[in-house]
This record gives structure tokens, sequence and C-alpha cells, in this order.
């Protein structure tokens, strides 16, 4: 992995700030967490900032973003592959098979609720 530079670094604690604002049960999307800092095509450094979260402090529900469909693509940075699912089940948010049940029901779109 290349170094972050500063420029990156202020990109994602803005990233790591919309994310801390997602409610509990819930979810949002990579895509719509770019749009609403400027970045139309910037879902992968999104996808990038939520898998550095996890070390970040004060803690960042990285749980809460998914793919535009609803589906749990970053479960593979959570520890064990059921922890993402666990952690949105815990706030009341169904998922099946990967995917959100309900997912544009409780989408949350930074541009539009901030």
């Amino acid at each position: 992995m290349k170094p972050i530079n500063n420029d990156k670094v202020e990109v994602y604690e803005l990233i790591f700030e919309i994310v801390r604002l997602v409610p509990k049960g819930r979810v949002t999307s990579y895509g719509a967490i770019a749009e609403s800092i400027g970045l139309r095509s910037g879902a992968r450094l999104v996808g990038y900032a939520m898998n550095l979260s996890h070390k970040v402090s004060p803690k960042v529900p990285a749980h809460r973003v998914v793919n535009s469909s609803g589906v749990l693509t970053g479960k593979f940075h959570f520890g064990p592959l059921e922890k993402m699912q666990q952690l949105l089940e815990k706030e009341g948010v169904v998922v099946k098979n990967d995917k959100v049940v309900g997912f544009k029901e409780i989408f949350w779109h930074p541009k539009m609720e901030l």
C-alpha cells in the first residue's frame, strides 16, 4: 500500500465524519458519500477509507456503508465474515444473503440529509 499524503488524510477524515453521522439502523453507500463531498466517481476512495477506519478514533461505524445495491461488499474487512452483518442486525437492519432488506427504505443519503 502506498503511503497516504496529507490531502488524502484530510479527505479520509471528512469521510469518517460523514460515516459517524449515519444513524443507527440506517445504511448509506460508498457512492453517496463520495457524491456528498464532491467526488462523484470516488466510491473506491470511500472504500479505501472504510478499510482504514477500523484503526481510527473516535470509532467509525463502517458497517453502515454498503454498495449501491445494499450488498455488504465490505464484510471482508471486518474480522469474521459475519461481523458486519451482526453489527447491522444489532441495530435492527435485516440482512439476507449479504444484502440489506428494504435498502431503499433505510437508505441515508448524506447529500440529502445533511
